[in-house]
């Protein structure tokens, strides 16, 4: 008869999608702002997931959680996004228990972003373990994993060289217009967006490119008129984008906005125009590219570019790998006698529970029975026992999840 009461079994995942597999548009298809975020974290909890953080970026959308299956997890994106389980199931990735540990530590190093050595992610971890904690969503087997992650991106940004040199998407666009447009100094740009790679942009525009001529435009116009404030820029109103936007031989995309802002209805050009689309999802219409003139760049073509910088900065990836095994050693070490210990605390009270059934029907039956020396030696015995199981899951070749499911359904225990 089937036992309804069974333990579930949960296993850590890492799902999502990046740069890897998925374009620029598919990227955004799956994207999640920080409404969608909070739903997805609400619903997670409704469904009964007891722990997860989810980090959605220009270059990926990922889930670090517990669940009985993958599925669970892959629902939550789809549902809270405008990606399906179809497109899903094209471009996306799995990851269960220590290759899951595995990529979260490469992702949160740098080491698997589109630009080696990019640590803005951490910051992203750090935001979305801090809001899944405020939920309840994030358990101790997750904070150690983070903070172990955290512990990981310091030491290797403190102690190799493979985040040294300049480079970054707003670096590249910036180094794209320098070498595309000529007499760059006395050219108008206008910048739309001063969100992080935004203002990026812009200070290395003002660095590199000496260009007095740089208009900012933001819808919340606050934001913009501080940036400016700070490089003694140009700023104008939202409402007055479509008349920028005739005046410019430079715009940079950079908007936080699910949908297009910019498409070929609002440009009336009277000269070449070379765009920027530093925005995931897409912010600029590919239809602006049937108007004479205009050049698209996006994102993702300039993260292809590689230079002296990248090229150094991959001497650095043993150094930075050897940093990832010590540390990840040390969070492994905690999680197996973590997770094995209720385990082995059970199969112990199991195993006394028989040793008291089994000494009081041999007291009865034989006579002077000593129960005093039974004692003695059933619990050695079941010390020894005990231990040989601990030895085993201790084993670094042991798959503990599945020999601790071996272990409660071969005893008919639970671990508390």
């Amino acid at each position: 008869m089937e036992n309804n009461n069974a333990p579930k079994h949960l296993y850590f995942y890492s799902v999502g999608l990046s740069y890897k597999k998925a374009d620029a548009e598919v990227r955004g298809q799956f994207s999640l702002d920080a409404v969608a975020k909070t739903r997805l974290l609400e619903q997670a909890k409704i469904e009964g997931i007891e722990s997860l953080i989810v980090t959605s970026t220009c270059n990926r959308t990922e889930i670090y959680g517990f669940a009985e299956h993958p599925f669970q997890l892959i629902k939550l994106i789809c549902d809270n996004s405008n990606g399906s389980v179809d497109a899903f199931q094209k471009v996306g990735f799995v990851y269960k228990n220590q290759e899951a540990i595995n990529h979260l530590f490469r992702v949160g190093t740098g080491l698997d972003s589109q630009i080696l050595g990019d640590f803005e992610i951490i910051s992203q971890i750090k935001t979305s373990f801090t809001h899944s904690k405020s939920m309840g969503l994030a358990n101790t087997f997750m904070e150690r994993l983070v903070n172990a992650v955290i512990q990981a991106s310091k030491k290797i940004k403190n102690e190799t060289e493979i985040s040294s040199g300049a480079t970054s998407v707003s670096f590249a666009s910036v180094q794209y217009i320098i070498k595309n447009v000529e007499d760059i100094g006395n050219k108008n740009i206008l910048l739309f967006g001063t969100g992080k790679i935004g203002r990026n942009t812009c200070e290395n525009l003002v660095k590199h490119t000496k260009n007095e001529h740089i208009t900012l435009i933001n819808r919340t116009k606050d934001k913009a008129e501080k940036l400016a404030g700070k490089l003694n820029l140009i700023v104008k109103d939202y409402s007055e984008l479509h008349l920028e936007l005739q005046k410019a031989d430079v715009v940079v995309v950079a908007t936080g906005a699910q949908n297009p802002t910019v498409d070929k209805a609002i440009l009336n050009l009277k000269k070449p125009l070379l765009i920027l689309d530093l925005s995931i999802p897409k912010n600029v219409h590919e239809n602006v590219e049937e108007l004479e003139g205009v050049t698209l760049i996006h994102m993702d073509y300039l993260s292809q570019l590689t230079d002296e910088t990248l090229e150094n900065r991959k001497l650095h990836i043993p150094a930075a790998e050897a940093i990832i095994e010590e540390i990840k050693e040390e969070f492994v070490t905690w999680t197996k006698g973590r997770k094995f210990a209720p385990t082995i605390n059970a199969l112990k009270e199991k195993l006394n529970a028989i040793k008291v059934s089994e000494l009081d029907f041999q007291s009865r039956k034989i006579a002077d029975f000593n129960e005093a020396q039974a004692e003695i030696i059933s619990n050695r015995i079941i010390q020894k026992i005990t231990t040989h199981f601990a030895n085993h899951l201790k084993d670094d070749d042991t798959m503990v999840d599945e020999s601790i499911e071996w272990i409660e359904k071969v005893f008919k225990i639970k671990a508390s």
